[in-house]
């Protein structure tokens, strides 16, 4: 069952690529956002009037959060290592939270460029508790790009 113009996506069908490969299917995502400076620029007009110019300026970075049930994925934890360990010239990567239809077809991306990893919390430990076991990591990127 594909998507009808007009449609709106579920929110339960999404995962995350690291430089073009698909290496987990994730819980959460939170703090997606795009925000940029805004320049005001103040004039006069021929009337001697004063305007107001609202432009846009530069994109700012930002940080999203990711919950993931706490798997063996060889790629999301090495990327996870080598942010934590200070290897940036192996942990800045690429990155995209791709949202898809009911057939597994992507539909939208969040393409966060030069990201890493700058935090990650697991779930509390219970005895006796029979829930999943989550880990939370913070993704810190330069640039957020929607397609």
């Amino acid at each position: 069952m594909s998507l009808s113009p007009g449609d709106a996506l579920t929110s339960h069908n999404f995962g995350l690529q690291i430089d073009g490969v698909m290496v987990e299917y994730l819980a959460e995502v939170n703090g997606l956002s795009i925000e940029q400076d805004v320049i005001k620029h103040l004039s006069n007009s021929a009337q001697g009037r004063p305007e107001v110019s609202l432009m846009p300026g530069v994109q700012k970075d930002g940080q999203c959060t990711v919950v993931r049930g706490m798997t063996q994925s060889p790629a999301f934890t090495t990327w996870i290592n080598d942010s934590i360990s200070g290897q940036m010239s192996t942990a800045r990567k690429n990155a995209s939270i791709i949202m898809m239809d009911y057939q597994n077809n992507p539909v939208k991306r969040y393409n966060m460029r030069n990201a890493w990893c700058s935090k990650i919390d697991a779930s509390a430990l219970k005895a006796g508790e029979a829930s999943a076991l989550t880990e939370t990591v913070t993704i810190v990127f330069e640039e957020l790009v929607i397609e």
